[in-house]
């Protein structure tokens, strides 16, 4: 009988294919396991089962390149930790198995990235997924639960999925993504939009599915359906073969059909993301996140090296924009060269982004001289943005830090309420914005963006997101300054018409999704978007905003992968055999 679970749908179009259902996580040793009594062969045994999982994990990350990469080389240092080994010797120099000593040797840091809480606590699957790798190695058991060739594309199911399982899969390989845990900004979602694949996370019921039963997904609207009848999935099948050919058409600059353009360019980590960038038809970079050239190093890159990682993109898109975002770090994104200054008991609360440069202005000031020398190079048009600013006065030390470098156009993100609510004071010292939809709805509803079941507060629809987004662009516009999005919520095609009708005037995302946003814009006029914008501000929650804003906007048909009966994600659960779920 056919069921329909639903979840949080956070990359679009339709998937279908046999389940494979990724296990759970290797079984602890039991408490109190030995070894035989030769404890220097058991700590080199132990060792050499952590080194394999870091070499493994680094070697994926630089095949995987971008975000992937970064993540990767993240979990091999957590790995290759002096601590962590230093532990698990002394655990085995007692009498405790190789495999145990592991598993203890990761409680103390697992406990404390768990009190931590926040991105640092989220980090705790990552932590999990390298224990459980090491003593899968020790155990002699597969390390990858996730089958490396089949004879069909399939659908992965899986509780949450470990990045070093993801990032080497290909559309090829997979035909969508469906996680019990998870939100709008996990690891997974973050893949799934890479790759271009569909995706549904936060959904109830996943990890029951069983091996090989069909699954039709649309990562649209969020349903996953159970042993779908076959009508059902041919019908769904030409949707998305006309929804693709219709992506395919949709080319050129990003405008609205009466003409009003809206640049559209990619969200980039690095050089290896350009080949994508450009293959979608990117008109330039509206973020290159800088951070991933400082993970995984005992010390800061010099500046001759950044030069030369800025120079590639920049020479990549000649006369076109390029939006380099200054180094990101603190809390989510801890650098082993870059301690924050002192104890805090909430990183994200605490001083991570330009405060943390402005504490450290070595480390800025040799940033910006290797994006001024970069840019004398030639090549792209280039700004630099300050992420986490929160007041005008910060807004205008950044600038300033610019100018005295040489760099002509500094911008600032809008990431924080207090900079949207006070846009206009901050458009005053800036030549421009670039709005972070993801932090900002962290810090807008208090809801950690790595917490699943706090999904529904991520939701960019969300209509107290929306009004943030609309001050932050009336106060650009106020001075005569652009105001972009680089969040997620620019790669929603529904959504980016939104945001073009609250006068934002770029829009930066994932590659794969820049035809969609393309063709969305193409299909409605200036005035349509700015009419679903105040109808989606008016309505009271996310679903109402959406079904509010899709009134006004009947270009959508065809191109997201929803059902034009109930385009509109519906609310997590589970239904029967009619084939429609509640919500």
């Amino acid at each position: 009988m056919s069921r329909t679970l639903t979840g949080v749908g956070v990359s679009p179009g339709i998937g279908y294919g046999p389940a494979h259902v990724v296990e759970d996580a290797v079984p602890a040793p039991p408490p109190g396991d030995r070894h035989d009594g030769d404890a220097e062969a058991e700590t080199h045994r132990a060792l050499r089962a952590l080194e394999q999982v870091a070499a493994d994990l680094q070697e994926r990350g630089e095949r995987a390149g971008g975000e992937g990469r970064a993540v990767l080389e993240a979990q091999a240092m957590m790995a290759r930790d002096p601590e962590l080994a230093a532990e698990v010797a002394r655990l085995v120099g007692s009498g405790v198995s190789a495999a145990r000593a592991v598993h203890e040797g990761f409680g103390g840091y697992r406990e404390a990235l768990a009190a931590a809480g926040g991105y640092l606590g989220a980090r705790v699957a990552d932590l999990d997924d390298v224990r459980d790798r090491a003593i899968a190695v020790l155990a002699g058991r597969p390390v990858s639960r996730v089958p490396a060739a089949a004879a069909e594309p399939y659908v992965l199911v899986a509780r949450d999925l470990a990045p070093a399982d993801t990032v080497l899969l290909s559309p090829d390989t997979v035909a969508a993504f469906v996680t019990e845990e998870g939100g709008p900004t996990s690891h997974t979602a973050i893949i799934a939009r890479a790759m271009g694949v569909p995706a549904v996370v936060a959904c109830p019921g996943a990890a029951s599915v069983a091996p090989g039963a069909p699954v039709l997904v649309d990562g649209t609207s969020g349903r996953v359906r159970l042993d779908p009848p076959g009508e059902e999935v041919g019908a769904a099948r030409e949707a998305e073969a006309a929804r693709r050919s219709l992506l395919a058409r949709a080319t050129g600059p990003g405008a609205t059909a009466d003409g009003h353009a809206v640049p559209l360019l990619a969200n980039v980590g690095g050089p290896g993301d350009l080949e994508s960038a450009l293959a979608c038809g990117a008109e330039g970079v509206g973020l290159y996140r800088t951070e991933l050239l400082f993970l995984d190093r005992p010390r800061a890159p010099s500046v001759e090296e950044q030069e030369e990682a800025y120079a590639q993109v920049l020479e990549a898109f000649p006369g076109r924009p390029v939006v380099v975002r200054v180094l990101d770090a603190g809390a989510d994104k801890p650098l082993a060269f870059l301690p924050p200054p002192g104890e805090e008991p909430n990183p994200a609360l605490g001083e991570r982004g330009a405060r943390l440069l402005r504490a450290r202005p070595e480390v800025l000031a040799a940033q910006l001289t290797a994006l001024a020398r970069a840019a004398a190079r030639g090549g792209a048009r280039l700004s630099v943005m300050a992420p986490m600013v929160a007041t005008a006065e910060e807004a205008a030390w950044f600038a300033a830090a610019c100018r005295a470098a040489g760099l002509p156009s500094a911008g600032v993100m809008i990431e924080v309420p207090s900079a949207a609510l006070r846009a206009a004071d901050l458009a005053a010292e800036v030549d421009f914005f670039s709005v972070g939809t993801n932090d900002l709805a962290q810090y807008a509803f208090a809801a950690d963006r790595q917490v699943g079941a706090l999904a529904a507060l991520h939701d960019a629809w969300q209509p107290a997101l929306l009004d943030l987004v609309g001050a932050a662009a009336s106060g650009a516009a106020a001075h005569g300054r652009p105001c972009g999005v680089c969040g997620e919520a620019a790669g929603d095609p529904a959504l980016a018409c939104v945001l073009v009708g609250l006068g934002v005037t770029s829009l930066s995302m994932s590659a794969p999704a820049l035809p969609a946003v393309r063709a969305a814009l193409a299909r409605h006029t200036r005035e349509q978007c700015v009419l679903a914008a105040r109808a989606a501000r008016a309505a009271s929650c996310p679903a109402g905003a959406r079904r509010a804003a899709r009134a006004h906007l009947p270009g959508l048909a065809g191109l997201t992968g929803a059902g034009p009966d109930d385009p509109e994600p519906v609310e997590p659960g589970v239904s029967g055999s009619s084939g429609r779920s509640r919500g």
